[in-house]
């Protein structure tokens, strides 16, 4: 079964909630840290299965509570970002619920499957546009349910349809190769998917980025736009300016944490366990215990200061202390 899938169903289970009542697991005690009302956004009504939210000028966010598309109405047709497969045929409805537009556009906001993996739905004829690498990609793939662009570009493009304009633009690997900015300039809004998580840590590994340093550099990238509304692609609700500030921040103490963490590392210590542990000769263990301890000394630190905060971060700062601990080891 598919991650969106298994989402999806524990969602309209009730198994995942954002009331701000969850909790994340401590490590002694195996309880979970409360959730801060950082995390709490609006309700979908689990009976309809989506949310849609008007943001003005034609412009429409979509969720079911874990992932997320933007729509335009331009008056001569409707464009779509993205195709989740966890909202599927709602993606369809509600377009449904606020026009009576065809759908004409798609933009793929890059390759992956949770994200575009519905996007066959949509009716022949279409036009798919996405970055040169998403392309190249799918290509390769010869998915079916993420249908070939039939439009690509490499740095930059300016999209006009009917009474609308969306600015695409590529600025590098972050979360993947392809990875793009979709800018809705009349409107304020900014979409950018798996990078920024409103309210919440990321997705473990710095939502499994491709690139540590493109990653901490969209922060930058993002903020250099002029926008009121962010849409990351994830969780359920919207970011602001400060949402991306706070996030920026989170990771900078990462990475202060994670530097002084592998600066004091105790070789003395990692080898003296992995010895008691009958790992005398064992070569990994020692470096397993060697850089769990430098990882935990960054999350100690890091989710001191965090917890309250962000949603979930004594859930996956570890994780991200070892990836950018790794990170500046390597590089």
């Amino acid at each position: 079964m598919k991650h969106s899938d298994i989402l999806k169903n524990a969602l309209l289970m009730g198994a995942i909630t954002f009331a701000g009542s969850s909790q994340a697991q401590d490590r002694e005690t195996g309880m979970f840290a409360p959730l801060p009302s950082s995390t709490v956004g609006p309700m979908v009504d689990q009976a309809k299965g989506f949310l849609v939210e008007d943001l003005g000028d034609g412009l429409y966010w979509l969720t079911e509570g874990i992932y997320q598309v933007m729509f335009l109405t331009t008056g001569e047709g409707v464009i779509v970002v993205d195709a989740p497969p966890s909202i599927g045929q709602n993606i369809i409805n509600a377009i449904a619920s606020v026009t009576d537009e065809p759908i004409t556009h798609v933009i793929y906001s890059h390759s992956h499957n949770d994200h575009i993996g519905g996007a066959g739905i949509f009716p022949a004829g279409v036009t798919i546009i996405a970055q040169d690498l998403t392309t190249e990609h799918l290509k390769n793939k010869n998915d079916p349910n993420r249908p070939i662009p039939t439009q690509s570009f490499a740095e930059s493009m300016t999209l006009k349809v009917g009474s609308q304009t969306l600015q695409l633009d590529y600025r590098g690997v972050n979360h993947s190769a392809g990875n793009i900015f979709i800018y809705a300039p009349a409107q304020k809004t900014l979409m950018l998917v798996d990078v920024i998580f409103p309210g919440w840590t990321p997705f473990p590994e710095l939502a499994l980025a491709q690139s540590v340093d493109g990653f901490l550099e969209a922060h930058n990238q993002i903020l250099a736009y002029d926008f009121d509304h962010f849409i990351g692609g994830h969780i359920n609700r919207m970011g602001t300016r400060q949402d991306i500030e706070t996030q920026q921040e989170y990771f900078g103490d990462i990475v202060q944490a994670a530097g002084k963490a592998n600066g004091a590392m105790d070789f003395g210590a990692a080898f003296g366990e992995a010895a008691e542990r009958g790992g005398h000769n064992n070569t990994w263990a020692f470096v397993k215990i060697l850089f769990d301890a430098v990882t935990q000394q960054c999350a100690d630190e890091v989710e001191a200061k965090w917890i309250d905060r962000l949603g979930a971060v004594d859930v996956f700062t570890f994780d991200h202390c070892w990836t950018i601990s790794e990170h500046q080891r390597i590089d």
